[in-house]
Parts: C-alpha cells; structure tokens; sequence
C-alpha cells in the first residue's frame, strides 16, 4: 500500500478512537454489568483510559511499518493483577479483550472502505488485530502471575509464622495470639492438631499437595506440617495421599496449645528414621510404633538391665542356644501359654518349647514368679527384638 495511504487510513481511524473506545466499554458493560470499574487519577476509568490507549498504539503501529505489536501499557497488567485481588480467573477478562477486538475491528473495515483499501491489506490488518489480542492477554497473564506469586509468598510467610508460633513452648496460654495471626492467614482455630516431620525423597522435590487446612512450612531441613482435627473422619487417609514419596513420621493428636508435645515425638521418630530403626519410605504414625519410640530412647538404660537380668543367658550353652531361649522366654511372656500356644508363635514343635521352658526354669528359678521381674525381662527383651536382635512376632 502507498503510505500516503496507510497515513489516510490512520489518520481516520485515530479519529474514531475516543467515541470507539467509549463505544467498546459501554458493550463492556452491557455484557459484564458486575463488572467493577476503577477510576484513574484523574477520574477516568482505567479501563477506558486502556482501551484508547491500546487503540492508538494499534493504528501508530502501522504508520511505524512494525513488524510486532509494541508494548502495551502496564495498565493491561494491572488488571490481570486485580482480577486476582478480585478472586476471579482470566477467563472473564480474556472475553472482554475479544469483545474489544471484534468492535474494533468492525469500525476499522468501516474506515478501510472509506479510503478504499483493498480486501487483501484489510486481511492483513486482521491478522495483526489478533496479534495484538495476544499481547493484550499476555500482558495480563504476566500480571495475573505476578499477583499471584506474590500472594503465595505472602501467605507463605503468614503460615511460617503461625507454625513458629504454634510449635513454641509457651509459659501461658498462647490462645489469643494464635487466633490473631490465624485470622489474617483465614485459618480456623482447631481444638486438636498434631505435627508431622518429613525427610525430603530429593533436595528438589515438589512440596506435597496438601490443602490450604494444613500449615505446611517447607523451610527448614525437615519440612513441618501441622494437621488440624488430625482424628476427623478421612483425615488420616487425606494426609498419606497428599504426602505419597515422602519419608517422615506424625506425633499423637493433641490440644492445640500443645503442638509442641506432637513435635517432640515426630522427631523422635523421625531420628529413629534415619538411624534405620523405624521403615523409611511413608508417613508413620507414633502411636502405631509406641514400643519403639519409648524403649529405644533409653538405650543405656535397658541395656543396663539386661545386664542385670539376662546374664543367665550366658550360662545357657553358646550364642545359638541362648538366642533360642531368649525368644523362648520372650514368647511364653507374651502368651503366658503353655507348651502348644508358644511352640505355635514359635513355629516349633511343642515337646520342644517344653525342654526349654524347664531350662528356663533353671535358670530363673523364681523370679518367672514374681511380676515386676517377668515386666523386666520382657522390657529387655522386646528392646533386643526392636534392634533386630531377636525374630519379631508372626503377624
């Protein structure tokens, strides 16, 4: 097209851009009429402001012979950033971008006629209409995201606190400053909760899927997770799916301002984790694996006692055969059966569990009387059984 041509046809249409752009948001309006508008500085609506804008870079553009749509202004992010503010998703706003278009796009074939522009530059035009709408959308997904992110890592930093603060030893009733930050979080206050700590599978691994109800703190070494009404039905089953690949272990339910107790066991199990005494490889729950988590700790001093009350195994014959009785006697303490029911946990046969019994017997004397002794050696026992030391228990 010769340019005086082109400056014909620009000159026309950056004619028509303030009662176009007035046009184009009166149908806005028409179509959204929940939309909300914001004035500018002056007064104006900022979407008006926008749409003239956008129509006057659009019709410069072709006076300018650019190749690529230029720059729209950073009102076009704005309001892909309110429309998070506002709750909404960018589906609205990408249909009032297209609604723009489509009337514009009727006046400038209105105005190409007038100067006799031919069809085939008309096309053309067309082509960079929509590659304006997609600069336009652009814009606004870049604000959009930016909102977002930034939300996030606001309510990021809101939940950090509030997990600090909960998983605090307290001297008085921390109540009404939990309820304060938990409010500008939107976190209801429950009356149970309980804590659980996570070994990360990899140092990249994506955070796990657990709703806004949970306060997840991905910070430290060892992610911290707080569990609101951990004992609601479907709770438990929400939690091992939403933490699938992840090591780690969850601490008994507890009130709410003794989030710190649920903590406590959660790391002790966890520690128990990567010393390989506990299975690595899902969420464990402390009150399944109770035995362990209070023999364990107490490694000196139950082995103290089984100083004290297992010597007799040394008089027993070799290692193999003190083993056997040491399972013997653990399993008669157990059952408090006779010969049949422990030979058949043993996976012996009964005349067996008998010669050994009456060497246990022996060795004992009284003391397989007296309860507090029968407490201990068992004590003992099942802290050697917890080490691998001894076979566990059929299922």
């Amino acid at each position: 097209m010769p340019r005086e041509r082109i400056q014909q046809f620009a000159d026309r249409a950056l004619e028509q851009v303030p009662e176009l752009a007035q046009d184009i948001l009166a149908e806005i309006r028409r179509e959204y009429p929940g939309l909300v508008l914001l004035p500018d500085e002056s007064g104006e609506p900022k979407a008006l402001v926008a749409i003239r804008h956008a129509l006057e870079l659009f019709v410069e553009q072709m006076t300018t012979g650019s190749d690529r749509p230029r720059a729209l202004p950073e009102l076009f992010r704005d309001f892909g950033r309110g429309e998070v503010s506002q709750g909404r998703s960018l589906d609205s706003l990408q249909g009032i971008y297209r609604l723009g278009v489509r009337l514009s796009w009727r006046r400038m074939a209105e105005v190409g006629q007038q100067v006799d522009i031919p069809p085939s530059a008309m096309y053309e035009l067309a082509e960079s209409a929509f590659e304006y709408l997609d600069v336009m959308v652009a814009q606004s997904v870049r604000g959009y995201a930016e909102a977002v992110a930034r939300r996030a890592g606001e309510r990021l930093r809101l939940q950090r606190l509030l997990v600090d603060l909960l998983l605090t030893e307290h001297r008085t009733d921390p109540t009404a400053l939990l309820a304060d930050r938990a409010a500008g979080l939107g976190w209801q206050l429950p009356g149970k909760v309980a804590v659980a700590v996570l070994l990360r599978p990899a140092q990249e691994a994506v955070a796990p899927a657990v709703g806004d109800e949970m306060l997840l703190d991905m910070e430290g070494a060892q992610p911290r997770l707080v569990v609101p009404d951990p004992d609601a039905p479907g709770r438990a089953e929400l939690l091992d799916r939403a933490v699938t690949g992840w090591s780690g272990a969850i601490g008994p339910s507890v009130p709410l301002a003794e989030a710190v107790t649920s903590l406590r066991w959660a790391e002790a199990a966890v520690g128990m984790i990567e010393q390989g005494l506990l299975p690595r490889g899902r969420l464990l729950h402390c009150g399944e694996h109770v035995e362990a988590l209070v023999l364990l700790p107490a490694g000196e001093l139950i082995d103290d006692l089984a100083r004290r009350r297992l010597a007799q195994l040394d008089e027993a014959g070799g290692p193999a055969h003190a083993h056997r009785l040491a399972e013997t006697l653990l399993a008669w303490l157990e059952t408090r059966g006779g010969a049949p029911e422990v030979a058949a946990r043993l996976g012996v046969h009964p005349q067996t569990v008998r010669y050994r019994l009456r060497q246990l017997r022996e060795l004992w004397g009284d003391d397989l009387d007296d309860p507090d002794r029968r407490f201990e050696l068992e004590l003992a026992l099942r802290a050697r059984r917890l080490r691998g030391d001894l076979a566990p228990p059929p299922d």
